[in-house]
């Protein structure tokens, strides 16, 4: 049974809150996709932050609609899961490792605010760290110098306390 006209504008509002807070949608076409499947999809999609939800092309056209995901209306063509994420590479993330063990989920396309990807596209954004990784690696880089700088000055008294040991040694040796 259809939604009726009220039910649809529930969605697209719905739908349209969540394209709002996104940085990234990613189209995957799930036909022959089993519920257990699924069911596991959306579970490691929910742990990474991910909006998964299979919406009809036409409530998703209608809620990308003046958004600066507009573009990707004309690729919203077959039996469509969308997802969606606040980090532009969780859902490419979540979406490809899932289509890499299984074959039945196809990558179709995917969006970045007023940029549109092909299957490569959202591959290649996959393959990207992740906001937390980079955070890390920049910590890391800056943290790197002054670690460093504090082995250096350490350093200076350790090296006067092994030659006064080495002198005593040679002393107690001669003695």
């Amino acid at each position: 049974m259809g939604l009726n006209r009220s039910e649809k504008a529930v969605v697209i509002d719905q739908v349209s809150a969540q394209v709002a807070q996104s940085q990234a949608i990613i189209l995957a076409e799930y036909r022959g996709l089993g519920v257990g499947a699924l069911t596991e999809l959306r579970k490691q999609a929910r742990a990474q932050g991910v909006y998964l939800r299979v919406l009809k092309n036409t409530l998703a056209r209608r809620a990308v609609s003046g958004t600066s995901f507009e573009g990707l209306a004309e690729k919203m063509v077959g039996p469509l899961m969308y997802g969606m994420s606040s980090d532009p590479v969780s859902a490419a993330k979540v979406l490809s490792a899932f289509a890499k063990g299984n074959d039945k989920l196809v990558l179709k396309a995917g969006a970045m605010p007023n940029y549109v990807m092909d299957e490569q596209g959202v591959k290649a954004l996959a393959n990207m760290p992740s906001r937390e990784e980079l955070l890390a690696t920049l910590l890391g880089t800056l943290q790197a110098p002054v670690a460093k700088f504090a082995r250096t000055l350490n350093e200076v008294p350790g090296k006067f306390v092994r030659t006064l040991a080495a002198l005593e040694e040679k002393r107690k040796a001669e003695a």
